[in-house]
């Protein structure tokens, strides 16, 4: 069974009852001082807190899709090595589609009304990098009166280590954006979601490691040649964008900022704005100080020219810790008076799903707003 099986939590939630009743039951048997007794008392004790931090921790997991599989949580997926080579004139390419569904939550009869999500593997052809996704299509692509047309996309970017599928039914981007399209509160929009963490368990920060993962020549180059080849997407830059919470967040700003020829907007929900070097990351720069200052957003903005791009930033007054770093950061940007800077600042809201989901519509909004679909 998987981490994330409902079966998985439910033994938890069951044996952490059991253990508690069984506490209750036991416990004036084991009253003696004899050290079986005192061995009995602090087995229950133990057993009985580890279900119920068990039950807490794959509850939380689940809810906020923080790892996708027992190998994923204990540092052991091996999925980083997969590179396709594909022969000219073959039948594979850059994107294989796995499965396709209809929009978690919504009811419809088929893709022309509702839309689809697609699970697909994306392998880059310059990095080398392989990794999963999910592509919301919305209605319109499927509709006979839409099939010359292309869409604008937006890359979708979980923090770290997240989970691309928490995207799809946790943050809820494709229902969210099927809505305000019907709405009339955005353009329709095909949406690329997955995690900034190509090279698991690594956390490279979107950085082209010397030597190592090049996740940002992933994004910035191989990530919209591969959609491409396989979706009706507009091709200039003005029709791309990138949203991201988190780690997420500093990589899709980061990604507009380097390579404003990719992405013409990014929005960054919960983003911090300069690349740590802890456990997860290892060497990111291998001494190399430009890399180093490159990756600093703030340093960026005050030493290189400017990118021509469009940039919004989310914080709360309370609750995160962003907060003096975000609107440090929107001044060093409106004193530049070329990159566009706009925000959401909540009053309040954690380091989380629920805050997310709030900012989420506003921020589609926004993003729609600034792309095109030529």
């Amino acid at each position: 069974m998987g981490l994330t099986s409902n079966k998985v939590l439910g033994l938890a939630i069951v044996l952490a009852v059991v253990l508690f009743v069984g506490t209750l039951w036991l416990w004036p048997r084991l009253a003696r001082q004899s050290w079986r007794a005192v061995s009995g008392r602090v087995g229950l004790l133990l057993g009985t807190q580890l279900a119920l931090f068990a039950s807490v921790g794959l509850y939380a997991n689940q809810a906020f899709g923080f790892y996708a599989s027992w190998a994923d949580l204990f540092g052991q997926e091996t999925d980083q090595g997969v590179v396709v080579d594909h022969a000219a004139g073959g039948n594979g390419g850059p994107v294989q589609v796995l499965s396709s569904y209809g929009v978690p939550g919504v009811r419809g009869n088929g893709p022309q009304t509702t839309g689809q999500v697609q699970k697909v593997d994306i392998t880059g052809r310059r990095s080398h990098i392989a990794t999963p996704a999910f592509v919301y299509l919305p209605p319109e692509y499927f509709q006979p009166q839409y099939r010359t047309r292309t869409f604008p996309a937006a890359v979708v970017l979980t923090g770290y280590p997240g989970t691309a599928q928490a995207l799809v039914d946790k943050l809820r981007y494709p229902r969210t954006a099927l809505q305000l399209a019907k709405d009339g509160k955005m353009q329709p929009m095909i949406l690329i979601m997955l995690r900034p963490t190509v090279a698991p368990p690594r956390d490279t920060e979107c950085v082209d490691v010397p030597g190592g993962p090049q996740t940002e020549t992933f994004f910035a180059k191989d990530l919209p040649e591969a959609v491409l080849t396989h979706y009706r997407v507009g091709k200039r830059p003005g029709s791309w964008g990138v949203i991201g919470d988190s780690t997420g967040g500093y990589c899709a700003l980061k990604f507009a900022m380097h390579h404003p020829d990719a992405y013409a907007a990014a929005a960054g929900l919960s983003p911090y704005y300069k690349a740590p070097v802890d456990p997860t990351t290892g060497d990111l720069f291998h001494n190399d100080k430009n890399l180093q200052n490159r990756a600093d957003l703030s340093w960026l903005i005050k030493h290189e020219r400017a990118p021509d791009t469009s940039l919004l930033v989310t914080s709360s007054k309370v609750g995160e810790h962003n907060y003096k770093a975000t609107m440090k950061f929107i001044a060093a940007v409106q004193a530049t008076n070329v990159p566009r800077i706009s925000s959401i600042i909540l009053d309040s809201g954690g380091h989380n799903f629920n805050t997310w989901r709030r900012e989420i519509p506003p921020t589609l909004q926004w993003m729609s707003g600034r792309l095109t679909d030529r």
